[in-house]
């Protein structure tokens, strides 16, 4: 866990109020944005730039009522790494919502039309969604957001390439990036273990990963999320939770992810945090490496 060299980094960015300014690097690059009227029809091209004073605006900070809690912050890992899970602790302690872009891509793929049909090819096959739609997406969230009153976000599966990164740094001030690792045997069996109850929509694993150690690397750990048992019965695989796609996503993020850890990791923006286990395990770990122990207490305790 490489948490030391970073720990004045984090404790500083961990309540910087944040900027945003807009980069004059993206005037010559075009994307697609969707329709506001519709999810199936795309708008005809436009200037990048409008389309990232677009998202500033979106992403841009009211004040907040909580003082403290304009975090701009990033989750970044391989898919079914708990990027979720950790996001949305952090997001019910800190007061900030938690912007899942998978969730974001999923609700758009569950509309009607011709966009959403091309969609389900590229994600039932592995393959990352194009940028100008992740973008077009994200920036619809943070306007709903802002309209709504939120102040600040951590932001999860977003961004996965370098052109993303570089479109969110024009636009807005990451705090921190926070990127999770765990070993590949433990991650490709926690995501074959995820189900989804088909009435709730809650997010469970039946997987229970025991992993022995070694002179490497300890032994670890993972017990099953279960449902309860109204939803025992309604749990539901994902299309793309196969042993092919998921190996394919794996190999994928990878070879696409490298460039963006390395984007944040010159910028001394990159916290590296390597899960020792389940929930109850590394949870504790990560307060500890983000500064936020005393705060969980504080709250822990009111509640």
């Amino acid at each position: 866990m490489h948490t030391n060299h970073f720990s004045m980094a984090v404790s500083h960015r961990l309540f910087r109020p944040a900027t945003s300014t807009v980069k004059n690097i993206f005037s010559s690059y075009l994307i697609r944005s969707l329709s506001s009227s519709s999810g199936s029809s795309l708008d005809p091209e436009i200037d990048l730039k409008e389309a990232a004073s677009q998202l500033e605006k979106s992403s841009s900070s009211s004040p907040s009522p909580y003082k403290g809690r304009n975090f701009h912050w990033v989750f970044l890992g391989c898919p079914g790494v708990g990027k979720g899970t950790y996001a949305s602790r952090l997001s019910s302690l800190l007061g900030v919502p938690h912007i899942a872009t998978g969730d974001l891509v999923r609700e758009e793929l569950s509309s009607s039309g011709l966009l959403s049909s091309q969609l389900k090819e590229l994600v039932n096959h592995g393959k990352l969604v194009p940028d100008e739609f992740i973008i077009s997406l994200l920036s619809k969230r943070l306007q709903a957001g802002k309209e709504k009153g939120e102040s600040g976000y951590i932001l999860d599966g977003f961004p996965r390439t370098v052109t993303q990164a570089e479109i969110l740094e024009g636009v807005t001030n990451i705090d921190l990036v926070i990127n999770l690792k765990l070993r590949e045997e433990a991650l490709l069996a926690k995501c074959l273990g995820r189900r989804i109850c088909s009435e709730c929509g809650g997010n469970y694993n039946v997987a229970c990963i025991d992993i022995k150690g070694d002179d490497h690397s300890p032994r670890m750990y993972m017990p099953p999320l279960l449902p309860p048992p109204n939803c025992e019965s309604k749990l539901i695989t994902r299309a793309d939770d196969t042993e092919e796609v998921v190996k394919e996503r794996l190999r994928i993020y990878n070879k696409m992810t490298q460039p963006v850890e390395e984007f944040y990791r010159k910028r001394e923006k990159l916290l590296e945090f390597e899960l020792p286990g389940g929930i109850p395990e590394s949870w504790p770990r990560l307060l500890r490496a983000l500064h936020l122990e005393d705060l969980y207490d504080k709250k822990s305790a009111i509640a």
